[in-house]
């Protein structure tokens, strides 16, 4: 049972809602969301959300960069 399924809070400062979704702190700081932590960030569903948004380019390079 991980941290999530425990009641885990969201890592995002000033937010206090329940995490759904844990990803490492690095990445999430690179979206753009300002993170409290150590190795992991825990996210509630709309800080992943704006998450996915905001690591969508960096996801699309990536896969250009393996692809060819």
């Amino acid at each position: 049972m991980g941290r999530v399924a425990k009641g885990v809070k969201c890592s995002v400062s000033g937010c206090d809602k329940d995490a759904v979704r844990s990803l490492p702190r690095d990445k999430v700081s690179g979206a753009g969301l300002k993170v409290d932590g150590s190795r992991r960030s825990y996210l509630c569903r709309d800080h992943y959300k704006e998450y996915k948004k905001g690591s969508k380019k960096d996801k699309l390079l990536e896969q250009w960069r393996h692809k060819g």
